[in-house]
């Protein structure tokens, strides 16, 4: 048995031995129905495109459009929040300042007010101070005429004139000051 029978064929062999009908064509197969796999596919696309339609007119609008228009309304109210507490910061602002130029105003005036007093002060202390210069002027006119008086007792007309003198020495200082600082 050493010798091999030849008309049985080898196992590497039988597909070299199949001609290119006998040959399994996949692609042939498929071919062969092109028009009802297309439609199909078609159908399969238009039930998912239905079913997505039903389920939006059904369900409403999507979620992502409802968060959007919530994150905006909600984006919306906080800048409008934030514009009115502006707002009112703004007018708090200005009411403080306000406040701060009237009292601003009270304290200029206040200080217009004692400037004029102090002023009105100043010339009383200036008229009283000359005053008293010119009392002190006839005082010392008087003390005068009293010591000539006491030095010339021996003449009581003497002493007597030289009073008079030293007094209308003295009431004529006293008007020229006056007239002075009236004038």
């Amino acid at each position: 048995m050493t010798q091999r029978n030849s008309t049985i064929p080898q196992p590497h062999h039988l597909v070299a031995m199949l001609t290119d009908d006998e040959r399994p064509n996949r692609a042939a197969r498929v071919g062969t129905q092109p028009i009802a796999l297309a439609a199909g596919t078609l159908l399969a696309i238009l039930a998912c495109g239905g079913s997505v339609a039903l389920w939006r007119s059904y369900a409403g609008p999507s979620p992502e459009l409802d968060r959007t228009t919530v994150a905006r309304q909600f984006q919306a109210r906080a800048a409008q929040v934030a514009s009115e507490q502006l707002v009112e910061k703004t007018k708090g602002l200005e009411a403080t300042q306000q406040e701060s130029i009237d009292q601003l105003q009270v304290v200029q005036d206040q200080l217009q007010t004692v400037r004029r007093l102090l002023a009105a002060q100043q010339a009383e202390s200036k008229r009283l101070s000359e005053q008293v210069t010119a009392l002190n002027e006839a005082v010392d006119g008087l003390r005068q005429s009293f010591a000539s008086a006491q030095a010339n007792e021996s003449s009581p007309q003497a002493t007597r004139d030289r009073s008079i003198r030293a007094r209308a020495h003295a009431v004529r200082t006293y008007q020229k000051r006056i007239q002075k600082r009236d004038g």
